[in-house]
């Protein structure tokens, strides 16, 4: 099965990516969700929790799309924000029910709490245990192609190729 991963510039930040070869301007999350919709089997979308960012994209969200949560764990605190932002929605389309484990209790919660990253040259590139929880929740197999729509750091597609051998151990 394929799936889509977009993680863009948020809605307004853009501009923080101007000096990168991908740089294409600010991005259209309404022809973003319909090509995610259209092209995958699932997909999960990284947005800003600032509230011009919520209200743009629920607007747009398909039946089936759920709303997840990165909680952070560490993060970066700017003067005169206030609470700070230290979480960011993560949206999803399953591509596939999750499996239950061996014992039939397994449930996998809608958020995952981990430390922001550092020191990785690239503004907003994600934890591999972010990738990892995205992918897990969508109901991914090792077997599944993923299609980074914003490659950016390579942070998504690196994660992708350590999670895969992870989760062919158990299958």
């Amino acid at each position: 099965m394929r799936l889509g991963y977009a993680d863009p510039p948020y809605p307004g930040l853009a501009h923080l990516y101007k000096d990168h070869q991908d740089f294409g301007g600010e991005v259209d999350h309404e022809d973003l969700i319909a090509r995610l919709n259209r092209e995958f089997d699932g997909w999960i979308l990284h947005t800003s929790a600032a509230p011009h960012a919520i209200a743009l994209i629920a607007a747009l969200l398909p039946d089936g799309a759920r709303w997840g949560a990165w909680v952070k764990s560490f993060a970066a605190f700017k003067k005169g924000v206030r609470p700070a932002y230290a979480w960011e929605p993560i949206i999803f389309k399953p591509m596939r029910r999750m499996a239950e484990n061996y014992s039939g209790n397994f449930v996998q919660r809608d958020w995952i709490e981990a430390p922001m990253t550092m020191r990785r040259g690239f503004v907003g590139a994600k934890p591999e245990a972010v990738c990892h929880w995205a992918f897990e929740v969508v109901g991914a197999e090792p077997g599944d192609e993923l299609f980074d729509l914003f490659p950016g750091s390579g942070a998504v597609s690196l994660a992708w190729e350590s999670w895969r051998p992870q989760l062919a151990l158990f299958g």
